[in-house]
């Protein structure tokens, strides 16, 4: 794969995008992020429509993440050996098949929640794949002078999808419905089929010896553990995606419970925190100087768990919106970190295996969605948003205590 470098009089921005393999792997990470987003939203909203239930809700995304809890390290260490531009476009592929799929179902009348369950186990399965195949790429695209600006700006276009992609899914659902809504999802990951399919990727051949792969695992899972960075992102990671962004498993029904939202509403408030997330996530892409560390991984997480508790409390959506926006300035920084961090401080050869540890410790987040689902449902989502963000807080300071020592 080609790297960059900025040259004489030219910005390392303007030499970033000039590649070709990053623009081809940039653009096909936006439209697949974006995809995912709107699919969580619409199935969320169709699910609450038809059982009027957070918790069957938060099942359906739950989904999401299974596989990545199941099979995120497998995968990392399958993605050291097989081409990982493959494996990157027979998850696109197969995610366009179960999307059309969902949209003659829903054209004929018989979609169920349990066919979006399905749904999303298929979109989670390729959704493991993601930073040991496409984040990796990206940043050998770049170049190891250019790792940092990359993953910046490839984690700023995550989070304008987290924010568009909900948006276009409320709106999509109230406007069109759901055959509209999967047909176009179909559409769409196909053609980030086809921007991958275009990309020249090579990488060192390894052979695959399936009885290694339990020893290659363990081996990298020793690795993370014996550095304090890679430690750090194991554990905070944890703690992020169980305690932090599990809220957004009963977005649809705090929205309507609380604020009387209606889907376009729900998905202004899903769109919060990835909002604040993007001005960061750009500010970190322009900024020159060295990488920021570990210290900024740590307060981003922080801050965001502190905003959620207090947006969980507000009186108004626009102050909820407002107060996510805020938090997601600590989330930017979180997932800036989580790749970059990996990408600096792991050994080259064992960078897809500690991606995938990663990986595994984001599908935590279906034991924080189906707690924040059943508080909902027992105590409503007010209470159960604010009992997710302190308990929160708890395990990061653990965490940060661990690092520490």
């Amino acid at each position: 794969m080609n790297t960059l470098s900025a040259g004489p009089g030219r910005s390392p921005v303007r030499a970033l995008f000039a590649n070709a393999e990053f623009r081809r792997l940039w653009a096909a990470g936006g439209i697949t992020n974006a995809m995912r987003w709107l699919d969580m939203l619409v199935s969320g909203l169709f699910t609450f429509g038809l059982t009027d239930s957070a918790l069957a809700v938060s099942l359906v995304l739950t989904s999401r993440a299974l596989p990545m809890l199941a099979m995120g390290a497998l995968a990392g260490a399958i993605a050291e050996s097989l081409d990982r531009r493959r494996l990157l476009m027979a998850g696109q592929a197969t995610q366009a098949v179960t999307a059309l799929i969902i949209a003659v179902l829903a054209a004929t009348g018989l979609l169920q929640p349990w066919h979006l369950f399905v749904n999303g186990l298929v979109g989670g399965l390729a959704w493991t794949n993601e930073l040991a195949t496409r984040r990796r790429m990206v940043a050998e695209a770049a170049g190891p002078a250019h790792i940092s600006r990359a993953i910046a700006f490839d984690s700023m276009t995550s989070s304008t999808t987290r924010m568009l992609g909900p948006v276009a899914g409320g709106v999509f659902y109230g406007a069109v419905g759901v055959t509209a809504a999967y047909g176009i999802v179909a559409g769409l990951y196909l053609t980030a089929f086809l921007l991958v399919l275009g990309v020249r990727h090579s990488q060192q051949s390894r052979p695959l010896v399936l009885s290694r792969l339990a020893g290659e695992i363990t081996e990298a899972a020793r690795i993370a553990l014996a550095h304090p960075a890679l430690r750090l992102v194991l554990g905070v990671t944890v703690v992020m995606n169980v305690f932090g962004f599990s809220y957004t498993g009963i977005l649809p029904a705090f929205g309507a419970i609380a604020f009387q939202a209606s889907p376009a509403e729900v998905g202004l408030l899903a769109a919060g925190e990835p909002f604040g997330a993007l001005l960061t996530g750009l500010a970190l892409a322009l900024r020159r100087g060295a990488a920021p560390g570990r210290l900024l991984m740590a307060a981003g997480a922080g801050g965001f768990l502190v905003t959620l508790f207090l947006a969980a409390l507000a009186p108004s959506l626009p102050l909820a919106v407002l107060l996510l926006v805020i938090g997601g300035l600590g989330t930017a920084a979180f997932s800036n970190l989580q790749t970059g961090l990996v990408m600096m401080e792991a050994p080259p050869d064992a960078r897809s295996r500690i991606l995938g540890l990663t990986t595994t410790c984001i599908g935590a987040g279906p034991l924080g969605v189906l707690l924040v689902g059943a508080l909902a449902d027992a105590t409503g989502p007010r209470l159960a948003v604010v009992t997710m963000a302190v308990v929160g807080l708890a395990g990061l300071g653990l965490v940060l205590m661990i690092t520490r020592r």
